[in-house]
């Protein structure tokens, strides 16, 4: 990786866009540092402390680490990328639904403009739908610097919006001037901000002030996790499985052609981190809705039912050691491991048709050695795809559960987690190879032109 960086920062076209990308980022950091007005952000960072702290929502500090912390300070970026990620995944989803997105997404390159209009329009929807309701509910709750009105309202709600929209088109700038990967990249950035911040926590927990000894063990065992866990998300991101193609000789006028050998590449996992992000939002979603409500989870004699399933929702009581009593609410891990392997083969099954790239292969005269074309064909790829998706849901389902392993059994609570390492790891290695192929580029222009 450094190697390729080195020698990209040689070319003075890949540097004018390593700057460019550089210098977005900084102002998109800027950026969450400006408040956003009209509300107060003492009170905001109070209530957050209470009520999303060690004992509060993963999905509420997964949600403050994707937006680089702006959502709990309240900036004018709070909403980040969030509502173009949430537009990106519907549009997809509705693809399978709506027959016309389906043709639509197929009609070549004015297709995918017309999709892409689409999730933008969807971006500033639900970014005025979610400004609106965090106004609403700060102002219900006295956090706004003034009354609740029409006017504060409506300045909260035009300044995350816009500011959403601004950084869906510094997102698109990164794709056109950058290096690629604009969106990615913006998730990137903001997810690497608060890492020294969890590293911090880390030392403050385990190595400060403790016994020379048990300081270095712990800085040993934390560097070891760390290592291992993005070399098994590498591994993971990389692994594909290779479906032989050959395709058929035929005469074309004069000539033979055909023959051809291809390949069909499956990633192992083909879902990505959906599956954990799916799992973990709904398990987190009626702990959202509880503490607006100010119902707390709760274990004992004198906690309701709801209370307790509120406990086995929170991933914080997961993996815990201490009695019986806290462990059987472990339960929660049980069910999120199961949503976790469901949502990896629905996601695979809306993006991946194995009738279709059969039918494509029969059109083009290809066909998998030793399989049948037609319906043969189609059982080899489903066969294939199930075995490889249950392959790839294991492996995050053991990125995902690793992290909270350690929260549980050794209150090691950060918010830097298997899904934030998976979106880490994926977004640098796809813009590496962007990089490797802007060079590549480079080199056959000079080949030509010389």
């Amino acid at each position: 990786m450094f190697k390729t960086l080195q020698n990209a920062l040689k070319v003075k076209e890949i540097r004018k866009r390593l700057l460019y990308t550089f210098l977005v980022l900084v102002v998109v950091r800027l950026g969450c540092q400006i408040p956003t007005p009209g509300i107060n952000t003492d009170y905001v960072a109070q209530f957050f402390a209470s009520q999303f702290g060690a004992n509060g929502s993963t999905a509420m500090n997964f949600f403050d680490a994707m937006t680089g912390g702006s959502f709990s300070t309240m900036s004018i970026f709070a909403l980040s990328i969030t509502p173009y990620i949430t537009a990106s995944i519907i549009i997809q989803l509705l693809t399978i639904a709506i027959p016309a997105l389906e043709e639509m997404q197929k009609d070549g390159e004015d297709g995918r403009k017309k999709m892409t209009d689409i999730t933008r329009y969807m971006n500033i929807v639900l970014s005025i739908i979610e400004s609106l309701s965090m106004a609403i509910g700060f102002g219900a709750n006295h956090y706004l610097q003034e009354d609740l009105g029409f006017l504060n309202v409506t300045v909260i709600v035009v300044c995350m919006t816009a500011g959403s929209a601004f950084l869906m088109w510094l997102g698109e700038q990164i794709t056109e001037k950058g290096v690629g990967n604009g969106i990615s990249i913006i998730l990137l950035i903001n997810i690497l901000s608060r890492l020294p911040q969890d590293l911090l926590s880390l030392y403050n927990q385990f190595i400060k002030g403790k016994e020379l000894a048990y300081a270095g063990l712990a800085a040993i065992v934390i560097v070891a996790i760390i290592l291992a866990m993005v070399v098994f998300v590498v591994i993971l991101g990389d692994a594909e499985r290779h479906i032989p193609v050959q395709y058929a000789k035929k005469v074309q006028g004069r000539k033979l052609i055909g023959g051809q050998s291809s390949q069909i590449p499956l990633k192992v996992n083909t879902a990505g981190v959906i599956p954990i992000i799916f799992a973990g939002s709904i398990l987190s979603f009626p702990i959202i809705i509880a503490k607006f409500m100010g119902i707390e989870p709760a274990s004992g004699a004198g906690a309701t039912l709801f209370q307790k399933i509120l406990k086995v929702c929170n991933q914080n009581s997961w993996c815990n050691f201490t009695s019986f009593a806290e462990f059987k609410y472990t339960l929660g891990l049980v069910i999120y491991i199961v949503m976790v392997i469901f949502f990896a083969y629905f996601y695979t099954s809306i993006t991946f048709n194995p009738l279709e790239v059969a039918n494509n292969m029969k059109k083009q005269g290809g066909f998998v050695p030793g399989i049948r074309p037609g319906k043969p064909t189609v059982d080899y790829l489903t066969k294939v795809l199930n075995y490889i998706i249950f392959i790839g849901a294991c492996g995050l389902t053991i990125a995902g559960v690793v992290p909270i392993f350690f929260s549980g059994a050794f209150g090691a609570n950060v918010s830097f987690g298997g899904t934030s390492l998976i979106i880490i790891v994926g977004v640098v290695l796809e813009t590496m190879k962007q990089i490797e192929s802007m060079m590549l580029v480079r080199h056959y222009k000079g080949f030509l032109n010389d």
